[in-house]
């Protein structure tokens, strides 16, 4: 079984910088797809940032400039850089991915638990 666990999300002032982290644990055998997702109050998940087995990698048009994704593939944990922060930022961040986790290439696709992230004014 895989499990994601965010970590470095808290509270910023506007323009500040926050580094989040996304550890995956379980039988990895490779990296179909790692992506970060947000949930404002009142609104629908909305994807931030994704990178594809192939690095290819897309950002929402709101972020794009500030928020930067990665990974390290040795350590199974990708992250995403968040500069220039702004107070509509604020929201719970929640990593996703799909990984293959076995030599029949099954996958396994799934959500961490979220990690809150607010900018203030």
């Amino acid at each position: 079984q895989v499990q994601l666990v965010e970590s470095g999300g808290g509270s910023v002032e506007s323009g500040g910088s926050l580094r989040l982290s996304c550890a995956a644990s379980g039988t990895i055998v490779s990296t179909n797809l790692m992506a970060w997702y947000r949930q404002a109050p009142g609104k629908q998940r909305e994807l931030v940032a994704e990178i594809t087995a192939r690095n290819n990698i897309n950002y929402a048009h709101s972020v794009t400039g500030r928020f930067t994704i990665s990974r390290d593939n040795a350590k199974n944990t990708f992250y995403l850089q968040m500069n220039k922060l702004k107070p509509e930022d604020t929201a719970v961040y929640y990593c996703n991915a799909e990984f293959v986790i076995d030599s029949d290439a099954s996958t396994w696709h799934g959500w961490g638990r979220g990690t809150q992230v607010t900018v203030s004014s």
